[in-house]
Formats: C-alpha cells, sequence, structure tokens
C-alpha cells in the first residue's frame, strides 16, 4: 500500500473566500507563510477573480508575488478565464486551477454560464497552459448533491470529470459542495470515476456541514483515493447551503491519516500553530476537533 496521503491546503483561497470577516494582505501573507512551515506541499494561494464580485480574493496576484517559495512546494491560483490566467502567469504562477460543476443550476448560479459554456472558456487557457509548461487542475463542484437540483448522477460527475482530464487537467478534484453526502453516496461517485479513470487523477473535497466530512475521507481511502484537499481549521463555508461549515479542517485530515498510518509529511506543531493564529486573527475559535484537543491537553 503506497503510506502517502498528499494533502491540498485550500484555506487561503476556499476558506477564505467564505469568511465574513475581510483579511488584510499581509494577514493573508502570514497564513500562507505558518502553512509553509507545516510541511505542505501544495498551497492554494487565492483566486484571480474580480475584487468586485469576490473581495475577499483581493490582491492574490501580489500576494503570490511576496510569498516565499521553497523548493518542492506547489503554489497555485484559481483562474476562471483567459484573463486570470494572464494574471497568474504576470506573477510567474506554474500551477493554476479551473473550476466548473456537476449540476447545471449550480453552475449557472455559481459562475453564469452552462457546463459546457465554462468548459468552451478553459480551452483557452489549456492551450496557453500547454504552451506554456503550466499544470492545470480542475474542480468538479456538486459531486453528490446541487442545493437546487438535489442529488446528481455520479455518471454525471464522470462525464464532467472526463473532459477536464481529456482537456490536459492532470487532476479533478471532486468538491462535496454542501456537506449532505454518506459514504455509500460517495462511494457510488468514486465507483462511476474509477471505471474510466486512474485513482491517481482524482481527489476528493469534503465539507463538513453535517459532520460527515472525515467518514467521506475514510470512505474514499478505501477507494484508493490518495489526495485530498483541505482547509486550515475548517475556514469557509458554503454560500449556497446555510449555514453550511468549511471545508474539512486540515488538522482533523492529518489526524485521520496518520493515526491510520499514512504519511502527510506534516509537522503537527506548526500545523496547529498556523490554525490557532489564523483563528486569533479571524477572532472565533476553531472548527477543527483535532486542534481544540490538541491544545487542552496542551493546558492540562
Amino acid at each position: 500500500m503506497d503510506n502517502f496521503v498528499r494533502i491540498v491546503e485550500v484555506g487561503a483561497r476556499d476558506g477564505l473566500q467564505n469568511e465574513s470577516v475581510v483579511l488584510d494582505m499581509q494577514d493573508k501573507i502570514t497564513l500562507i507563510e505558518n502553512l509553509i512551515k507545516t510541511g505542505l506541499k501544495d498551497i492554494e494561494v487565492g483566486s484571480c477573480v474580480s475584487p468586485k464580485w469576490v473581495p475577499q480574493m483581493a490582491g492574490s496576484t501580489e500576494i503570490y508575488e511576496k510569498i516565499s517559495k521553497p523548493d518542492g512546494i506547489n503554489f497555485s491560483l484559481l483562474t476562471p478565464n483567459l484573463r486570470g490566467y494572464e494574471a497568474a502567469r504576470a506573477v510567474g504562477c506554474q500551477e493554476v486551477a479551473i473550476f466548473t460543476g456537476a449540476s447545471e443550476t449550480f453552475t449557472q448560479k455559481n459562475i453564469n454560464c452552462s457546463i459546457a459554456e465554462s468548459l468552451e472558456r478553459f480551452e483557452d487557457i489549456m492551450s496557453r497552459a500547454k504552451s506554456d509548461g503550466v499544470r492545470v487542475r480542475g474542480y468538479v463542484s456538486c459531486m453528490v448533491d446541487c442545493p437546487y437540483e438535489g442529488a446528481i448522477d455520479p455518471s454525471a460527475v464522470a462525464e464532467v470529470t472526463g473532459r477536464l482530464l481529456d482537456m490536459g487537467c492532470y487532476e479533478v478534484s471532486l468538491g462535496e459542495t454542501i456537506g449532505t453526502a454518506t459514504p455509500d453516496r460517495v462511494e457510488a461517485v468514486w465507483d462511476a470515476c474509477l471505471e474510466r479513470f486512474d485513482a491517481g487523477q482524482l481527489a476528493g473535497h469534503f465539507h463538513n456541514t453535517y459532520g460527515m466530512a472525515i467518514a467521506n475521507v475514510y470512505a474514499s481511502l478505501k477507494m484508493s483515493i490518495r489526495t485530498f484537499d483541505s482547509s486550515i481549521a475548517g475556514l469557509g463555508g458554503c454560500p449556497y447551503a446555510k449555514g453550511a461549515s468549511g471545508n474539512v479542517s486540515t488538522e482533523d485530515l492529518h489526524y485521520l491519516l496518520t493515526h491510520m498510518g499514512y504519511d502527510t509529511g506534516i509537522d503537527e506543531e506548526a500545523l496547529m500553530q498556523a490554525g490557532k493564529a489564523i483563528m486569533e486573527r479571524l477572532g472565533r475559535p476553531t472548527r477543527s476537533n483535532a486542534a481544540i484537543a490538541y491544545w487542552k491537553k496542551r493546558e492540562a
């Protein structure tokens, strides 16, 4: 069994973009520098979107320029269109992410176009990325449920995933966007995808609205998935699911994996310190159960 599980830290992008508090640039840089100290090898820095629509992501390219970039760490930016891609490339970004959904209604509400139109938008990005030698990661929202359409057919998820892989994405992260899924339903999606794609081309992105994120990660591990997105301290939420909590916390994911004998390459103390620092800045408690237990034990 391959003992290493790759964690993609999305707190500085997917986490912060859904937080009500808008941090200043130095706070965001401090967060990322703290994440670098943990040993994480994949860190999403921000999103090249208009600050008019997502004010929390203002200055993402400038932040990318200013952070330290040790060898061996992949730093990425989300790029919804060619303009975003060009902005990312202007600061030397070597990995970008693109996003669509498995639900037509969600895609229309989220990015104002159909699934087919979103894929057409990405053609120019993929062409440029291939020419520039830039890696592209894909995201697919609503892998199990849509807040507007309800249950999503696993075959629809596999179809969109295949389109992104065929376009040249090296990996596609499937997002359990509103956190309603249970392990059996997640396994059904992986079954549909693994009939067509290698597990190494897939990643899981789970939200914890109903406390199912870790259970869904465990189910995914049993299906040979070895890459997961997570957010420090469980930052974030989903604007399309009232009261939804954020992504699975990196601390909880790390705890599960290491106690099951997997290697994450993460320094636990540095991880806990990073989570504590950002939540102190935001002025509220962490959403990570592992972090709560860790600090209680330290203080005992």
